[in-house]
């Protein structure tokens, strides 16, 4: 689904982001030019953000097995 219509960016784009490493709002929305027209976009994709931020670090393996 299209977030941000002023420059076509879908929420699968941020949660890819998220899963390539984006760590905060502000490098994601950097990197897609999110959020950097009307704005309007900017709430709901903070969401989407902090949903894809909290489902990549709960599906994080947090230990791993010694030999």
């Amino acid at each position: 689904m299209y977030i941000c219509l002023c420059k076509s960016v879908t929420d699968s784009q941020i949660r890819e982001a998220v899963a390539n490493g984006g760590k905060s709002f502000g490098q994601v929305r950097k990197q897609l030019n999110l959020a950097s027209q009307c704005g309007k976009c900017g709430m709901i994709a903070r969401e989407i953000f902090n949903e894809s931020l909290q489902h990549h670090v709960e599906n994080e393996q947090l230990f791993y097995a010694v030999s």
